[in-house]
């Protein structure tokens, strides 16, 4: 049974996720893929603010399609997080707590997720146009030249997910291997 989160993602909520937990999450998320994210950290290295507070922020690594009339969003389904594995130490550094995407990341950001309390979920790829059902507000916020890669602010309520690496480095991906290969023994 799934696990129903209210974000954001502090640091005690954080840690009590485990790889494998499927999960609900609902409130505010804000978007961002690699474009967004080189602007974020390019910011950051200058001593400048970026569009939101990152403080225990969840990020989704999505790019949106248009909204069709009568849509709060279009089809919003996941992009490959390894893209943002060279940002998102950065970005949890300043405070960034949750990152949504799928496929693996590299073990600079295993360790910065275990420094900094992270938790990454892995949403559904192929399911945009059902993830983007979860999704309730978007509000474009910075980067609007970007298109589908500009920085959004949604509100979401009920979206699935399941912690893929959770804040120890516990990872699912590697933990389900070894119990898959174990089996076959």
């Amino acid at each position: 049974m799934a696990r129903k989160i209210t974000l954001p993602l502090t640091e005690e909520l954080a840690k009590t996720l485990h790889a494998g937990d499927q999960v609900l999450l609902t409130g505010t998320i804000y978007t961002s893929r690699d474009a967004g994210h080189k602007r974020m950290c390019e910011a950051l290295a200058k001593g400048e603010n970026i569009p939101f507070d990152p403080k225990d922020a969840t990020i989704y690594y999505v790019g949106p399609t248009p909204a069709k009339p009568g849509q709060v969003i279009g089809s919003a389904g996941p992009t490959t997080s390894g893209r943002m594995d060279a940002y998102a130490p950065t970005m949890m550094s300043v405070g960034a707590r949750g990152m949504i995407g799928k496929g693996a990341r590299l073990p600079e950001v295993v360790e910065a997720m275990k420094k900094y309390s992270g938790v990454y979920f892995g949403a559904i790829g192929g399911a945009g146009a059902l993830l983007a059902k979860c999704i309730k507000k978007a509000e474009l916020i910075a980067y609007e030249d970007l298109g589908a890669e500009a920085l959004r602010k949604l509100y979401v309520e009920d979206m699935p997910v399941v912690v893929i690496i959770d804040s120890e480095g516990n990872n699912l991906y590697e933990e389900g291997r070894k119990a898959y290969l174990a089996s076959k023994k």
